[in-house]
C-alpha cells in the first residue's frame, strides 16, 4: 500500500485549513449580494481555484520531494474528474426544486463546508482502517470495481431528490414552508420558525453528496493512505465545485460518455487497491497519472465530438423551471435538466 509516510506538523495541519477557510470567506463575501453568476464569471473563479490547487502541488514538491507531489496530484485529478459527477445531480437537485439562479451559490457554499467535513471524517476512518485491517482493500477495490459497473450500466436511472430518506426525515422533522423566502433557509411564519424550500434544497444536496463522498474518497485511499494528501486532494478538488457547476450548468448534454471514463477510474482504482495488497503491490504513479489523464482526455474529447452540433446545451442554468411544493410534488418538464448519473447508487430511499 502506497502510505507515503512523512511527518506532517499540527502547523501545516492548521496552515492549510486557515488557508481553505480564507478561501472559503473571500468566496462568500464576493457573492454576499446573490447576484446571477454567469459564465464568465465562473470561468474566472474556476481558473483561479484551479491554479490554488496545482500550486500546491508544487509546495508539495518543494516541500516533500515529486514522489508525493505526483501522488497529490493524481488524487486531485481523479476527485477533479468524479466531482464532474457531481455537478449533474447539482443540475437536477436545483431543477426539481425550481432553486432561482440568484440563491444557488449560496446553497452550493453550504454544500461545499458539508461536503468538507463529511469527507474529513471519511478519509481519516477510511485510511486507519486500510492500515490496521489489510483485507478491508479487498473490500474497497471490490466496492469501488461494482460502483464504476454501476455507473457504466446505470447512467439513465433517474434521481429523486424527494424520495431521499434524509430529505424526508428533515421534513417531518422540521416545519417546512414548500415556498422560498429570499435567500433565507429559515424564516418566521405567524410567529413560528419554519425551514424554507432553500433549505430543503440544500439537504438534498448534503444528503447525495454523502453518495459521492464514499467512492471518491475511497477512490484517492487507493491512491494513497496518507490522510494529509487525501484531504489536500478532495479539498482543493471540491472548492473549484461551485465555480466548476455554474461553467458547466448549460453544457451538461455534451458529456454524454463522460461517464463511461469516469467509470473506467473508478474500477481502475479499485484494480489499484487490491493489487496494493497482493505480491504485485502498488502501481507506479506515473502510470496512475497517466491513466487518470488518457481516460479523462478521452471520454471528454468522445463526448464533445459525439454531440457536435448539438443546440440543447445554450439554454439557461438548470434551476428555473416550475417551482414545486415541499412534499416533491410536480415534475420539471422535458429538457429542465439532464438526466443525472446514478454514480453507482442511487441516493438511498426508505
Amino acid at each position: 500500500m502506497n502510505d507515503l509516510s512523512f511527518t506532517v506538523p499540527l502547523w501545516v495541519w492548521a496552515s492549510v485549513s486557515l488557508v481553505i477557510a480564507v478561501m472559503l470567506a473571500v468566496d462568500l463575501i464576493a457573492h454576499r449580494d446573490n447576484h446571477v453568476i454567469g459564465f464568465r464569471e465562473a470561468a474566472v473563479w474556476s481558473g483561479v481555484w484551479i491554479a490554488i490547487g496545482l500550486a500546491f502541488g508544487l509546495v508539495l514538491f518543494a516541500w516533500q520531494g515529486g514522489e508525493v507531489s505526483s501522488t497529490y496530484y493524481a488524487g486531485y485529478l481523479i476527485e477533479k474528474a468524479l466531482s464532474i459527477d457531481n455537478v449533474f445531480v447539482f443540475a437536477l437537485v436545483f431543477s426539481f426544486f425550481a432553486v432561482p439562479d440568484a440563491y444557488q451559490h449560496k446553497v452550493l457554499f453550504w454544500g461545499v463546508i458539508g461536503a468538507l467535513v463529511f469527507r474529513l471524517v471519511f478519509i481519516f476512518v477510511g485510511a486507519e482502517l486500510l492500515q490496521v485491517f489489510f483485507w478491508t482493500a479487498y473490500l474497497f477495490g471490490a466496492f469501488l470495481i461494482w460502483t464504476g459497473y454501476k455507473m457504466a450500466v446505470s447512467k439513465d436511472e433517474e434521481v429523486h431528490p424527494d424520495r431521499n430518506i434524509v430529505v424526508r426525515l428533515v421534513k417531518r422533522m422540521i416545519p417546512t414552508d414548500p415556498t422560498f423566502h429570499g435567500g433565507r433557509f429559515f424564516t418566521r411564519i405567524n410567529g413560528r420558525r419554519v425551514a424554507t424550500l432553500l433549505f430543503v434544497a440544500l439537504v438534498a444536496i448534503e444528503a447525495t453528496d454523502l453518495i459521492f463522498a464514499v467512492d471518491s474518497v475511497a477512490a484517492v485511499l487507493a491512491i494513497t493512505t496518507n490522510t494529509f494528501l487525501v484531504w489536500t486532494a478532495n479539498a482543493f478538488a471540491v472548492l473549484g465545485l461551485r465555480s466548476l457547476y455554474f461553467c458547466l450548468a448549460g453544457l451538461l448534454r455534451r458529456f454524454a460518455y463522460l461517464h463511461y471514463g469516469l467509470a473506467v477510474l473508478l474500477a481502475f482504482a479499485g484494480v489499484k487497491l487490491i493489487l496494493s495488497e497482493t505480491p504485485v503491490g502498488k502501481l507506479p504513479i506515473p502510470l496512475t497519472l497517466g491513466v487518470i489523464v488518457v481516460t479523462i482526455t478521452v471520454s471528454i474529447c468522445w463526448s464533445l465530438i459525439a454531440t457536435h452540433g448539438d443546440r440543447d446545451d445554450h439554454g439557461a442554468t438548470p434551476g428555473t423551471g416550475d417551482a414545486h411544493g415541499a412534499d416533491g410534488g410536480g415534475v420539471t418538464g422535458p429538457g429542465s435538466a439532464p438526466s443525472a448519473p446514478s454514480h453507482g447508487t442511487e441516493p438511498p430511499r426508505p
